[in-house]
């Protein structure tokens, strides 16, 4: 089974209830930052979409929130246009144990979609979700509507906290997980330990890790 290396701790300066409210706010604070400072990168991002491969230039992302709630997220389109129905005719090709899809060199991602993935540019749209409060900057990755379907009881458990961009598994060697039992095992134990410094120690580890493009497919 997959570690992390990370130290967790279930030790905090404050109770759950002020940390709770501190990473709401610095989940706020930090998207609405972003949002304005990355907002010329995000528009050249939108046009390189447009120009290679057209519209629609978001992903209308069907994703599970907290408590099982359903909800519409958003990243740059990296896909062609018909990605979700040529995904039937991939399934062969899974490289996940479980209810979830992975696939190293998928032939449905397009020249800059590559570009975007390796650096998870594409995610970035997913700073609104978190403005709004769908997401948190860290927390378990929300797992697409079809797949939550499917999950056993135990691993629903995955969301009984906010769902986030990044998390654990992103910055622990995701492409070496082929087990979804494995993720979820992670995603519970950030969950079972979770403190607000926690969360920054994962948000420090995802730096280099988009910088690098340790991890992305």
């Amino acid at each position: 089974m997959y570690h992390s290396d990370i130290s967790l701790t279930s030790d905090a300066e404050a109770g759950p209830a002020g940390q709770l409210a501190l990473k709401r706010l610095f989940d706020i604070v930090v998207s609405a930052l972003l949002l304005l400072l990355l907002s010329p990168l995000l528009a050249l991002i939108a046009l390189a979409v447009w120009l290679t491969s057209g519209r629609p230039i978001l992903y209308r992302w069907p994703v599970v929130g907290l408590g099982g709630r359903p909800f519409t997220g958003y990243k740059f389109r990296t896909m062609v246009r018909d990605a979700d129905r040529l995904k039937a005719q991939l399934l062969a090709h899974n490289e996940m144990r479980g209810p979830v899809f992975k696939m190293t060199n998928d032939p449905r991602v397009t020249p800059i979609g590559r570009v975007l993935r390796k650096f998870s540019l594409d995610e970035l749209p997913q700073l609104w979700s978190v403005l709004k409060g769908d997401m948190s900057l860290v927390g378990p990755r929300p797992p697409l509507q079809s797949e939550w379907v499917h999950f056993e009881d135990w691993q629903r458990r995955k969301l009984s906290v906010k769902p986030g961009i990044t998390c654990l598994w992103q910055v622990s060697g995701r492409n070496e997980i082929r087990d979804f039992d494995d993720w979820v095992r992670m995603d519970l134990q950030y969950i079972d330990h979770w403190s607000f410094w926690l969360d920054l120690e994962i948000l420090l580890r995802t730096i280099p890790a988009v910088l690098f493009g340790r991890g992305a497919r």
